[in-house]
């Protein structure tokens, strides 16, 4: 996800043959598995929904909302008529306006889908929005630790930052991506397509080795100066490209996160190393375009390889001269332009606009995040808690997001081992490989196991986090 920071992001289509296995890893929980391919109809606590909410569909996923008794003040942020969610993104950060902004939208918007039903047992579902702006992470986190039930569906650059807060307050989250090493392996924290520290989804690494050979020679990433983020993900991205066949020619660009006055200089070591292939995991915005300008404009004409953060809108809509034909990016979720081939993702589609939002593959991740957590909250009725959450988290093994990506493990962090790559030319993303729209390539290689080294953290027995461990954490019971 997409960022991994940049985030790591997976998908599936309807046609596709979703072989992958779910790679079994200790994280503490119990051996029944939950496949939460659709949501019980009758809550743990014995509210019930109607027989009329459970037809509403998200794709193949039965809708986890409508109608119902459930009541009581059950755990912070949850009253009889209301639950209270914090969810957030990056858009006010000042270098890039808008940042994620797509993930905020798709939470508003699956509330009020929602909502629209019914909430979630009768009830309504309130959402506060909090935009980290990447640097006031840890002060929206003090707010949401003192005002909300959970984090659902949040993205946050530097999530790192506010992990210590989180974890003190007990806050247990389901967000759309995590970044810092310690909140991918956080306790109390379960993703719908997890990106843990010691795992990495490395399809696209494979794939282009195969696709561009003659390319892989002579490889670069575009390192900036956002150490917790950018960085910590490129050495296990590094790690996985070695093990793919990539050979890294190190040329010593590093740029600023916030931006540059002058990006030729930094095009001029590209050209003067001579690579062949450039991979890069800054999100689409005014810095990775000012690169990209530069680049073109000294004429070096490498092989682009993205990360899904750049999936995006606004990617395509700033390539109106061509300058980035040829960007290849991740995928393994199901793309936009499959809409009407996919359900889910046309679904996706109705609820953003429904509320004026943006689209883009984060706001995928996002909802899926929303709806393994709204599906959880559903089963427990009246007994809403963040422990019931906990408990029922801790048992989902395969969650599709109703076919808005491959299968993945909730309960054990491990990442789909399925894969695409798109790519944009002019103004246009389309899938690249495999050929046959809506398919994806599986292998279990695809599930990189990362080396301790490049971990950015210490993780005990049960793949849990240790640095921000306290006794009293929520943990699931049986």
């Amino acid at each position: 996800m997409g960022r991994r920071a940049i985030v790591r992001v997976m998908g599936v289509g309807v046609a596709a043959v979703l072989a992958a296995a779910a790679c079994s890893s200790s994280r503490g929980s119990s051996s029944t598995s939950t496949t939460a391919a659709s949501s019980a109809t009758t809550g743990a606590g014995g509210a019930t929904t109607t027989a009329a909410a459970a037809k509403n569909m998200f794709g193949t996923l039965a809708s986890p909302c409508g109608p119902g008794s459930a009541k009581g003040a059950t755990d912070q942020g949850v009253t009889d008529t209301s639950i209270h969610i914090a969810y957030g993104d990056d858009r006010g950060f000042p270098a890039s306006p808008g940042l994620d902004k797509a993930m905020g939208d798709a939470v508003k918007g699956m509330i009020k889908w929602c909502n629209d039903q019914g909430g979630i047992q009768g009830r309504q579902i309130q959402g506060d929005f909090l935009d980290a702006a990447v640097t006031q992470v840890n002060a929206v986190m003090q707010q949401a630790c003192a005002n909300d039930f959970m984090l659902v569906g949040e993205g946050w650059a530097l999530d790192e930052a506010a992990e210590g807060t989180r974890v003190g307050c007990k806050l247990a989250a389901v967000p759309g991506f995590t970044v810092g090493p310690d909140v991918a392996n956080g306790p109390m924290m379960y993703q719908a397509v997890p990106n843990p520290v010691d795992y990495l989804p490395a399809s696209i690494y494979y794939q282009v080795a195969q696709l561009f050979p003659n390319a892989i020679g002579k490889t670069d990433v575009l390192h900036t100066t956002l150490a917790s983020a950018t960085e910590v993900s490129y050495a296990k991205d590094l790690e996985a490209m070695a093990a793919a066949g990539w050979t890294n020619s190190n040329c010593g660009v590093k740029i600023n996160y916030n931006g540059e006055p002058d990006y030729k200089p930094f095009a001029q070591k590209f050209l003067q190393c001579g690579v062949t292939l450039i991979y890069s995991n800054v999100g689409a915005g005014p810095v990775l375009y000012g690169m990209l300008n530069a680049d073109y404009q000294l004429g070096v004409k490498p092989v682009y390889v993205m990360e899904t953060n750049d999936y995006t809108t606004q990617m395509a809509q700033w390539n109106t001269q061509g300058i980035g034909d040829g960007i290849h990016a991740r995928d393994a979720f199901q793309p936009l332009e499959n809409a009407a081939q996919v359900p889910a993702v046309q679904e996706y589609l109705n609820v953003v606009k429904a509320v004026g939002g943006d689209v883009s593959q984060l706001g995928q991740q996002a909802a899926s995040s929303f709806l393994l957590w709204a599906t959880a909250a559903n089963s427990c009725g009246s007994n809403l808690s963040r422990q019931c959450i906990i408990n029922y988290l801790s048992k989902v093994h395969t969650w599709t997001g109703g076919g808005l990506h491959a299968p993945a493990d909730p309960a054990d962090n491990t990442p789909p081992q399925c894969g695409m790559v798109l790519k944009l030319t002019g103004t246009t993303w389309s899938q690249f490989y495999p050929k046959t729209i809506g398919q994806f390539d599986c292998s279990p290689k695809y599930e990189f196991k990362i080396s301790q080294a490049d971990w950015g953290t210490s993780v005990g027995p049960d793949r849990i986090a240790t640095k921000f461990l306290s006794p009293d954490i929520i943990k699931p019971q049986s």
